[in-house]
C-alpha cells in the first residue's frame, strides 16, 4: 500500500512524541511491505510566530490532500493568553473544521501493568475498555456567542445542535458499539437543556431504527461523571456532546493515571484514496511545555494514536495490533517513563521507549 500521511508535530513536546510514531509508522512500512510518505507541517503556536495565523492556509491543503493526519500538541505558555486574537488552539478547532472531522474517538484500556498509575483501586478498574465517541463540530464550542456591554459585562455562548449533527455521530458511535459489547451510553442533560433532550430524542430514534442489536442508555452528564470513578466497567460506548465529551473524556484519562497512555481518533464523512474516513490522529495529552526538549515526554499514546490511523484511515488492522502488541510488550518487559513508573523504578527517555516498540514489531 502507498500512503500520505501529513504530520503536524505542533508544540512543546508534540514533536518529539510524533518523531517516535513516524519512526514507528516507518518500520511498520518496512516490515509489511508499504511505502509511507510524510510531510510536515505548521499548526498552533509555531505556525503563529512563522505566519502569525495558528492555521495557515498551507496547512489545510497538506491535510485535504493525505489519507490521514498524525497531530502532536498545541500550545504553551509563550501563547497562553486567553484574549489574544490569535491562539494555538484556533489552529486546533479550525482543522477539524476545514476537514469536517465530526467525531472523536478516545478508547480507554487499562493494560494491568500500569493498574498502579491510577488513582483508584486495581479492584475498581478490572475489566475498564471504554470507548468514548465525542461530538466535535457542534455544540456550545461552535453556537452563537457574544461578548457585549460597555465594559465587557456580559457573555453568552449557545449550545446549539441540529438533527443530522447528532444522527451521525450516534450512527458511527452505534456501529462502534455493534463490534463491541453491544451497549450505548448516551450522555446529556435532558433534564435542564432542550438542546439535550431534542439530542435525546434523536439519538433514541436513530439506535431503535437502524440498530436494533444495540442497547441503548440515556444518562445524564454528571451522573455519567460519577459512574466514571465508582464504576467504569459498566460502560462499553459513550456518545456525547461536544462540551460534555471534552470533560469526560479527561476524566476517563485519569482511570489509566496518565494522558501519556491515551490515543484519540477524530473522523469524519470525507474518504482517502483507500476509500476510508480521512482522519486526525493525535495523543490526549497537551504540550508539557514543563519537560519540552528534555528528553523525556511519553510517546506510547503518539504511537498508539498511528495504530489507529493504521486502522481507521488505512484499514490496515493486522499492523495496528501489532503496533498495539508491541506496546503491550515493553509494558511488560518493564519499560516506564517518568509518568507511569512507581517510586523508584528505572526510567527510559522518549527515545528510547519508541526504540523498544520498534524492536517488538515484527
Amino acid at each position: 500500500m502507498k500512503a500520505r500521511i501529513t504530520v503536524l508535530p505542533g508544540d512543546g513536546i508534540g514533536p518529539e512524541v510524533t518523531g517516535e510514531a513516524v519512526k514507528v509508522l516507518e518500520h511498520v512500512g518496512q516490515v509489511f511491505g508499504h511505502e509511507f510518505e510524510f510531510k510536515e507541517a505548521l499548526l498552533g503556536g509555531c505556525a503563529i510566530d512563522a505566519t502569525g495565523t495558528a492555521l495557515p492556509d498551507e496547512t489545510v491543503a497538506a491535510c485535504r490532500a493525505a489519507d490521514a493526519v498524525l497531530l502532536g500538541a498545541v500550545g504553551g505558555p509563550k501563547w497562553d493568553d486567553p484574549t489574544a486574537k490569535v491562539r494555538p488552539e484556533q489552529g486546533l478547532l479550525g482543522i477539524r473544521k476545514a476537514l469536517g472531522l465530526f467525531a472523536n474517538l478516545r478508547p480507554v484500556k487499562l493494560f494491568p501493568e500500569l493498574l498502579h498509575a491510577s488513582t483508584l483501586r486495581p479492584e475498581t478498574l478490572a475489566g475498564v475498555d471504554v470507548l468514548v465517541v465525542r461530538e466535535l463540530t457542534g455544540g456550545v464550542y461552535f453556537g452563537p456567542r457574544e461578548e457585549a456591554g460597555e465594559d465587557g459585562s456580559r457573555a453568552y455562548d449557545t449550545m446549539l445542535y441540529t438533527r443530522p449533527e447528532i444522527e451521525r455521530v450516534v450512527r458511527l458511535a452505534a456501529k462502534a458499539a455493534q463490534g463491541r459489547r453491544g451497549q450505548l451510553t448516551s450522555v446529556d442533560k435532558a433534564n435542564v437543556l432542550a438542546s439535550s433532550r431534542l439530542w435525546r430524542r434523536v439519538a433514541t430514534e436513530v439506535v431503535e431504527s437502524e440498530f436494533p442489536d444495540v442497547r441503548l442508555e440515556h444518562i445524564l452528564v454528571d451522573a455519567a461523571a460519577m459512574h466514571l470513578i465508582r464504576q467504569p466497567s459498566r460502560f462499553d460506548v459513550i456518545v456525547t456532546g461536544n462540551l460534555f465529551g471534552d470533560i469526560l473524556t479527561d476524566e476517563a484519562s485519569m482511570l489509566a493515571g496518565s494522558m501519556g497512555m491515551l490515543p484519540s481518533a477524530s473522523l469524519g464523512e470525507d474518504v482517502n484514496s483507500v476509500g476510508l474516513p480521512r482522519g486526525l490522529y493525535e495523543p490526549i495529552h497537551g504540550s508539557a511545555p514543563d519537560i519540552a526538549g528534555q528528553g523525556v515526554a511519553n510517546p506510547l499514546a503518539a504511537i498508539l494514536s498511528a495504530a489507529m490511523l493504521l486502522r481507521h484511515s488505512l484499514g490496515l488492522e493486522q499492523e495496528a495490533k501489532t503496533v498495539e502488541e508491541a506496546v503491550s510488550a515493553v509494558l511488560s518487559d518493564g519499560y516506564r517513563t517518568a509518568d507511569i513508573a512507581r517510586s523508584g523504578e528505572r526510567t527510559v527517555g522518549t527515545e528510547e521507549m519508541g526504540t523498544a516498540v520498534r524492536e517488538r514489531i515484527r
